[in-house]
């Protein structure tokens, strides 16, 4: 433990000298995650306060009460035989700080049902989820020639193809896992299968469904899944899969609440208690080591792509729609994507809000538009890190040592291509 205290001294030390670093101070938060969940709730307090995305900060939110259910917390342990709250109160479970258990029931007599009315409890309530339907496909994906072919072969292909895939046996259905450094297209990947497929598409984060009581999130796990039967064919989303669907341990009720919500995961997934003809199960992650090994196995999360920064193409086609309809001149898009390996797309839209800011910043004191310029470009990439580095540092320990069950065959291959270690 002493050494992972000094290892965390020096990350904390780099990120005070570099405070505008939010690629390093996001990194510092989730190993914070690992060691001291209260600490990460302070660096991620700063990570929004030093202007860091919104749509990570929600997630970072999201990953802190993941392992606080998994009783990552270091705050004291409640009493033995109080009821413990299972995550904080999302906006559709609102917070009631002076108990920690449902309200208890009015003692006073209430008429029972009119005979036909429904009773609440038992009624089941249909179209809580709601499914959009895409107009991205895959064409309106540039670049990424590699993660198509990919897809196409492992698991659109079958679904293209109804009739001869009956033939052999094949239900119309499926699940596929996206790995890979944060930022690079997993969410627009997913709605571009689903336009594909022709399908309905929902959409899951973790804080939609986290509640703080027992056995409201299994719940909202099963009404998923019916509001997408009922929606057939659906794609079913979800998103930072790692802190929904991570490794059962063993421990407090934080850890028997993420069994219970893994287990019902499993449920649905087998089809228990419906059938899943038409439904897609697509699960995005940038930890797919965290994910539960029941999750994998043959049958149910079986098929696995790996979403890796974009290529050239890609980066130009980003970095085009970053400027439309913005004041520049001449840009040399590809210039500016052969400048840029390794960065996200993300990382690529930063790069255009950079250049953008100081264009505006050059025009209000010129008094005149001061258009955005190849030159402008390249110098605010000079600023960024490449926001997948990290990543790639993290995953080798993972690759050298860890248990590979086939699902990383294709970064090997990667890496092997990129002379990486």
């Amino acid at each position: 433990m002493a050494q992972d205290d000094e290892f965390l001294e020096v990350i904390e030390a780099e990120v005070a000298r570099d405070p505008q670093n939010l690629a390093l101070r996001e990194d510092f938060i989730t190993l914070l995650l690992q060691y001291d969940v209260d600490r990460a709730a302070h660096e991620v307090t700063a990570f929004e306060a030093h202007g860091g995305d919104p749509a990570r900060v929600r997630v970072l939110r999201a990953r802190l009460m993941a392992s606080r259910l998994r009783g990552g917390t270091s705050s004291p342990t409640p009493a033995q035989g109080a009821s413990t709250p299972v995550v904080p109160a999302t906006a559709a479970t609102p917070a009631h700080p002076e108990s920690s258990t449902r309200p208890a029931p009015d003692p006073s007599p209430i008429p029972a049902p009119a005979s036909g009315d429904p009773v609440d409890d038992e009624v089941e309530q249909p179209g809580l989820w709601d499914a959009e339907r895409p107009a991205v496909t895959l064409a309106d994906v540039a670049g990424l020639a590699d993660v198509k072919q990919h897809l196409d072969s492992t698991f659109l292909a079958p679904l293209r193809n109804p009739e001869l895939a009956a033939a052999f046996g094949q239900k119309p259905g499926g699940s596929l896992l996206m790995y890979g450094p944060p930022g690079c297209g997993k969410t627009f990947i997913a709605k571009a299968i689903a336009g594909d497929l022709g399908a309905s598409f929902i959409h899951v984060t973790l804080a939609d469904l986290l509640s703080k009581w027992i056995g409201d999130s299994e719940k909202a796990i099963q009404s998923v899944f019916r509001d997408a039967r009922a929606a057939v064919p659906c794609v079913i989303f979800f998103d930072e899969f790692d802190a929904l669907g991570g490794r059962r341990t063993s421990g407090g009720g934080g850890s028997q609440s993420m069994r219970m919500i893994v287990t019902q995961l499993l449920e649905e997934l087998d089809g228990v208690t419906s059938q899943n003809d038409g439904v897609y199960f697509l699960a995005a992650t940038n930890r797919p080591w965290d994910i539960d090994p029941a999750l994998r196995r043959p049958g149910r999360i079986d098929k696995t792509v790996l979403v890796l920064p974009p290529d050239t193409v890609a980066r130009a086609a980003i970095l085009q729609g970053e400027l439309e309809g913005k004041p520049v001149d001449g840009v040399d898009v590809d210039a500016v994507a052969a400048a840029t390996e390794g960065f996200s797309g993300a990382d690529i839209a930063q790069v255009a809000k950079i250049a953008l800011q100081q264009s505006l910043t050059a025009s209000m004191n010129a008094g005149a538009i001061v258009p955005v310029t190849t030159e402008g470009l390249l110098e605010a990439a000079v600023g960024i890190t490449p926001s997948t580095t990290p990543w790639f540092d993290q995953v080798a320990p993972v690759l050298e040592y860890g248990v590979d069950d086939g699902t990383f065959a294709q970064l090997r291959a990667y890496r092997v291509k990129r002379g990486m270690r």
